[in-house]
């Protein structure tokens, strides 16, 4: 697991309890596996397909400063697929385990298109 992004929790990230809003953390996490397979698969079209369970372990809360850990799971002619896990940076409690992102690589019409990266 690569761990390549960081984000501090600020006051607009947190929900009506004053912890992180699950909603900004998929942002996040969609956001970091979408660059993370752009650069994987060397196609600069991908886009989430589907996501599997997503656990929330534990609570961030104001100041904390999170990140983002992905991992490579499988290789398809067009897709790949990746595990994601969000954790506290000082503490390193997990925040989230996501089990499966697929990304689809897609040409300017949206259709599927093979990619480069090899199986």
């Amino acid at each position: 697991m690569r761990f390549l992004t960081r984000k501090l929790v600020m006051p607009q990230d947190l929900n009506v309890r004053g912890t992180l809003f699950g909603g900004r953390l998929l942002a996040w996490v969609d956001e970091e596996a979408a660059i993370f397979s752009a650069l994987e698969t060397r196609h600069n079209k991908v886009v989430t397909k589907s996501i599997s369970a997503i656990d929330f372990i534990a609570p961030a809360r104001q100041g904390d400063v999170i990140e983002i850990g992905v991992r490579l799971k499988n290789v398809g002619r067009t897709s790949i697929t990746l595990e994601v896990q969000v954790r506290n940076l000082v503490t390193q409690n997990v925040i989230v385990n996501i089990d499966e992102m697929v990304f689809v690589c897609v040409d300017d019409n949206g259709k599927p298109i093979a990619h480069s990266l090899r199986k």
